[in-house]
């Protein structure tokens, strides 16, 4: 035992300290900062591509709780009591029979899309039971490119 200690010892495996030498730090650096010119550029280029996939996420979650809605009253909110009838008993309109209690989407109101506009909601719809949309970047119906309207019949 004693000679493994002093081997030890010789070859300094107990005073070694730990830790990364300056060499291996810069190469870490150069690689984030290679990383930093070539990945950023794409990922922050995309702002509207991920307003329109966080649209027809909010899109699909809706209408999962219409799906609920529907399931409990035997049909979906009116057009004219809209999506509010998602999260407050609607007063007006076609009183639903089983409104749950604490209603039907997250945190207890209605998304607005990523650009700021309500959801347009009609039911029964033109393409579907009900149709929602978003107008998208310009907030008007139509639209190409960025202003192309996202609807929840073209959504797969």
């Amino acid at each position: 035992m004693r000679k493994l200690l002093a081997f030890m010892k010789e070859k300094r495996i107990f005073g070694r300290r730990a830790g990364f030498t300056l060499i291996e730090l810069m190469v870490v650096i150069v690689i984030l900062g290679i990383l930093a010119v070539y990945v950023m550029p794409r990922i922050m280029g995309r702002p509207e591509q991920a307003r329109r996939i966080k649209a027809r996420s909010d899109i699909q979650a809706i209408e999962t709780a219409l799906k609920l809605y529907r399931l409990d009253n035997g049909k979906y909110p009116a057009t004219q009591q809209g999506l509010e009838a998602l999260v407050r008993e609607p007063d007006s309109g076609p009183q639903p029979m089983n409104w749950r209690e604490g209603g039907y989407l997250e945190k207890g109101r209605v998304p607005k899309d990523p650009w700021g506009n309500e959801y347009v909601y009609i039911c029964p719809g033109n393409h579907d039971d009900y149709d929602i949309m978003s107008y998208a970047a310009d907030g008007e119906p139509g639209g190409e490119g960025d202003n192309k309207d996202i609807k929840s019949w073209e959504i797969e």
